[in-house]
């Protein structure tokens, strides 16, 4: 909370540069006085010997979003919308709303770098949340009822710069956009895999996308795995009826 009245107060006085300074300050304060219970929420997000304080993390993750809304040359309401909602339910009303306002002065305007927010991130996060971004930035462009190649185009620009398979973003791609290989590609499988390739798939996509794997996360996090998850089972059950295995 104190790291967007920083930035907003920053803002004020001093345009973007006194916005960052002003976050980065909030950020520290809200370190040091963020409860206990709400670090620990974050505790298995994070990986390695570099850490990102949750500031930081929502930041990126607004910057990553900001990139997607913009990418087919105009900002939708209804994405932006979208954004706001995710947090409301993720922070509550209060933060997302604090967060939000700084969104709209200060992130949506400025030139953000996919490859340095990445190149960040990566490794901070560990794989299943970064597999949880992209699948929230497919969200986004959905929201206002139509993904544009353009919009696909930077989330797989995403995706690499976070080192994801091919078939990892193909398969949460094809959560999104319907085609008639669409199971296939959910299962990270080809047409022609066997009754028993397919069973073995399903078995480790469950174990890829099985909401436990984020449940340490805030609550929106958490929806979005269960319907990655419900999408595998989907998949599989078409699958299942079409061959009758």
């Amino acid at each position: 909370m104190l790291k967007w009245v920083g930035a907003i107060i920053g803002f004020f006085f001093r345009g973007f540069f006194g916005a960052l300074a002003g976050y980065l300050i909030g950020s520290l304060l809200d370190i040091v006085l963020l409860p206990k219970r709400r670090r620990q929420s974050f505790g298995d997000v994070f990986q390695g010997s570099q850490s990102v304080s949750p500031g930081d993390f929502e930041l990126n993750l607004l910057s990553l979003a900001s990139l997607v809304i913009k990418a087919d040359g105009s900002v939708s309401q209804k994405e932006l919308d979208y954004v706001r909602g995710y947090f409301v339910q993720a922070y509550g009303k209060e933060r997302a709303n604090a967060t939000f306002k700084t969104f709209n002065e200060v992130i949506k305007k400025r030139q953000v770098s996919a490859s340095n927010i990445c190149q960040f991130l990566k490794p901070r996060v560990r794989y299943e949340v970064r597999l949880q971004i992209i699948h929230f930035l497919f969200n986004i462009a959905q929201a206002d009822g139509h993904i544009t190649d353009k919009e696909i185009k930077k989330i797989n620009e995403i995706s690499g710069y976070f080192q994801l398979s091919y078939r990892d973003f193909e398969s949460i791609k094809a959560m999104f956009i319907k085609s008639a290989d669409e199971a296939f590609k959910i299962l990270e499988v080809d047409e022609d895999a066997s009754d028993a390739d397919i069973k073995k798939a399903y078995r480790k996509m469950v174990k890829k996308y099985h909401p436990d794997k984020l449940q340490n996360m805030d609550e929106a996090y958490q929806k979005g795995a269960k319907e990655k998850f419900n999408k595998v089972q989907e998949a599989y059950e078409q699958l299942q009826k079409e061959r009758g295995f």
